[in-house]
């Protein structure tokens, strides 16, 4: 069997065109766009390719995207203070704050100083309450990428095992309670797993995010799994050079793509997902603050 690709570029893609055509259906309701601010603190590389794909995204998609950069050495208090403005500003309707930050700062007190309503990447408390307890709210990105991704490529997800390998609260906590919602046999591993190998055999859905090289061989996939890689590890590749380096998955790719019946590549899966499940969110935090049914918007 040879695995078909789910490409998340080609599906963000479509994602996004859907939520650029939300957005301008708001602009005519709300006289305004949608507005996105994203906070990015220091000058981490990978931090500032993320925001730059972000608000770029955003922008396109017809949305107001504001960037806010500060330096690496600014307090803890002062970031608070700019989140409380944004909170009180009504042309927001989603917040982000770039991880990481600096090592001064505690991130869990600046997540959740962030308006619930307008915590588009689903990570405040009262957002993971909502996610637990089945109420409405915005879900964390990452996870809902792999969700949307895994209906596009199998349909209905009922009835369907799922092993979330990975127990993060960003990604494989959340992840095991969408797919709940989708009604899937969830099933949660980690590295201290006895059985891991048995369990990746018997599950129809496989979310890798664990954060290590190509952990997961191909002889533990069951043939025709869907194969969502979540991890993004960057190794090195001496056939291209001294010094030069390749991104991979958690997933050894050549060897399951021979075995699952769908997979994600890394790059070009998971990771665009994220950012069009970002701007969705920022569509149905704009709806639901103007007491509109966001469902029927995107």
């Amino acid at each position: 069997m040879t695995a078909r690709i789910i490409d998340g570029k080609t599906i963000a893609a479509g994602m996004d065109e859907r939520v650029a055509g939300a957005a301008a259906q708001l602009e005519k309701l709300l006289g305004r766009k949608p507005g996105l601010a994203v906070v990015l603190i220091g000058e981490d590389p990978a931090s500032e390719v993320y925001v730059r794909n972000k608000v770029r995204r955003a922008k396109a998609a017809g949305m107001e995207s504001t960037e806010i950069r500060k330096p690496a050495s600014i307090s803890q208090a002062e970031i608070v203070g700019i989140v409380a403005q944004l909170n009180a500003n009504p042309a927001v309707d989603g917040i982000l704050v770039q991880m990481p930050l600096p090592d001064h700062i505690d991130a869990g007190v600046v997540i959740n100083t962030i308006d619930p309503d307008k915590d588009v990447d689903g990570l405040t408390a009262v957002s993971a309450g909502r996610l637990l307890a089945g109420e409405p709210g915005l879900r964390p990105c990452t996870p809902a990428g792999c969700v949307w991704l895994a209906e596009q490529a199998m349909g209905d997800l009922s009835g369907k095992s799922a092993l979330i390998i990975g127990r993060s609260i960003l990604v494989g906590k959340p992840a095991a309670l969408l797919f709940l919602e989708k009604h899937c046999t969830v099933t949660m591993a980690h590295s201290r797993t006895t059985n891991l190998p048995e369990l990746a055999r018997s599950a129809d859905i496989l979310v890798a995010a664990i954060g290590r090289p190509e952990m997961i061989p191909g002889d533990w996939i069951k043939p025709g799994a869907c194969v969502l890689d979540v991890g993004i590890n960057r190794i090195d590749a001496p056939g291209r050079g001294p010094g030069q380096t390749r991104l991979v998955g958690d997933v050894a790719f050549d060897a399951a793509s021979q075995i699952a019946g769908w997979i994600t590549p890394v790059p070009g899966g998971i990771g665009p997902m994220t950012i069009a499940m970002l701007l969705r969110n920022t569509i149905t935090a704009a709806a639901r603050r103007a007491g509109l049914d966001a469902a029927e918007i995107v």
